[in-house]
C-alpha cells in the first residue's frame, strides 16, 4: 500500500482509518498496471527487457508475447523469486546486469516503480540507446507531489484506494507471513521535473497522472533515430 501523504492531506485519524481499510482489502498498485502495459506493446516483439523485474510477474506475462524476455534486478531475493516464477519458460532470462551493460536491440523496455530508484538522466539515456528504432518504453513511476494538480491526484488516489481494494480483493485479508518486501524509496523528483528531463532525452515522450499514486510514461523511438 502507498498512503504516504494521507496524514498530511486528511489528518491523523482519517489516515489511520484508510490504512485499516487497505490492510483488510490489500492490492498491488504495481501489478494493477500490468494490463496497461500489455495493451500498449509494440508491433515488433522479438526482445523485451523488464528493468527491476521483482518477483517476475510481468516477465512471465511478457514471455507470452515476445521471443525473448530478459529481467534485470539488483536485489538477489527478487531475482531468485523471478527465476522461480519463470521456471520452465525457455525464452526468459534473469540477471543482475546493470542497465548500462545491456546490449541494444530491444523492442520493449518496461519499468514499474523503478525509475525513482535510478539516476533519471542516466537511465533514460540508456533506454534511448538500448531500444531499437520503433521500440517502445513503457514506464509506471512515482513522483513527489508538488503542484496543485499533483496533490489533487494524490487525494483522488487516497480516496479511491480502499474502493479499488474492495473490488480487487473483496474478502478480508488476515495477516500471514509473505514473500520478502520490495525495496522501497520515496521519490525525490516531481512530475514536472521528470517530464522536463524526459522530454529533453526522449523527444515526444508522453506522461500522464494516474490513480494509485502513479504516473505512466510512454515513448516510441523514432524509426530514423
Amino acid at each position: 500500500m502507498d498512503l504516504r501523504h494521507a496524514a498530511h492531506l486528511f489528518g491523523k485519524h482519517p489516515s489511520k482509518l484508510l490504512h485499516r481499510l487497505n490492510a483488510r482489502h490489500p492490492w498491488s498498485h504495481n501489478d494493477a498496471f500490468h494490463p496497461w502495459i500489455m495493451t500498449h506493446l509494440p508491433t515488433r516483439r522479438r526482445r523485451a527487457l523488464d528493468v527491476g523485474c521483482g518477483r517476475g510477474e510481468l516477465v512471465a506475462r511478457l514471455a507470452e508475447q515476445f521471443e525473448q524476455v530478459h529481467g534485470i534486478d539488483t536485489d538477489a531475493g527478487m531475482r531468485n523469486a523471478s527465476r522461480q516464477r519463470c521456471a520452465g519458460l525457455d525464452n526468459v532470462t534473469v540477471s543482475a546486469t546493470g542497465l548500462d551493460a545491456v546490449s541494444g536491440g530491444a523492442d520493449l523496455i518496461t519499468m514499474v516503480a523503478v525509475l525513482h530508484h535510478l539516476d533519471l538522466a542516466a537511465a533514460l539515456t540508456q533506454v534511448r540507446r538500448i531500444l531499437s528504432p520503433g521500440g517502445r518504453f513503457l514506464c509506471v513511476g512515482l513522483a513527489r507531489p508538488d503542484s496543485f494538480t499533483d496533490h489533487a491526484w494524490e487525494a483522488a488516489s487516497i480516496l479511491t484506494n480502499p474502493l479499488i481494494g474492495v473490488v480487487r480483493h473483496p474478502w478480508v485479508a488476515h495477516p500471514a507471513p509473505g514473500p520478502a518486501p520490495f525495496p522501497v524509496r520515496d521519490p525525490q523528483l516531481t512530475f514536472a521535473e521528470i517530464r522536463a528531463r524526459a522530454s529533453d532525452i526522449l523527444p515526444g515522450v508522453r506522461m500522464r497522472h494516474q490513480l494509485a499514486f502513479r504516473f505512466t510514461l510512454t515513448w516510441t523511438k523514432p524509426d530514423d533515430a
